[in-house]
């Protein structure tokens, strides 16, 4: 009998500074990314506002932050806090 294949797509893992956590155990996080321009070459930057579960709310503003996907946890909230990289000073 074979066995069961191995699961091969892994959660997206994102890094981004806290913007806001004013809501209870959720962190507004803005994750920057740096693109060329597919025309011209220049290198610009977007970014992406992503709300991220903290159970323990212990997050501030400015903290760096990696957050992984996970299950719909409500309306707007699709991410979870791994770890915390660098506090706010």
């Amino acid at each position: 009998m074979a066995e069961a294949p191995q699961r091969v797509n892994r959660r997206k893992v994102r890094e981004g500074v806290v913007s806001s956590t004013s809501m209870d155990k959720t962190a507004v996080v803005r994750v920057t990314e740096r693109v060329r321009h597919p025309l011209y070459g220049k290198t610009v930057q977007r970014s992406t506002k992503l709300y991220a579960h903290d159970e323990t709310n212990d997050l501030r503003v400015g903290d760096r932050v990696r957050i992984a996907e996970t299950r719909p946890l409500s309306k707007l909230k699709r991410w979870r806090v791994v770890d915390v990289i660098e506090r706010a000073r």
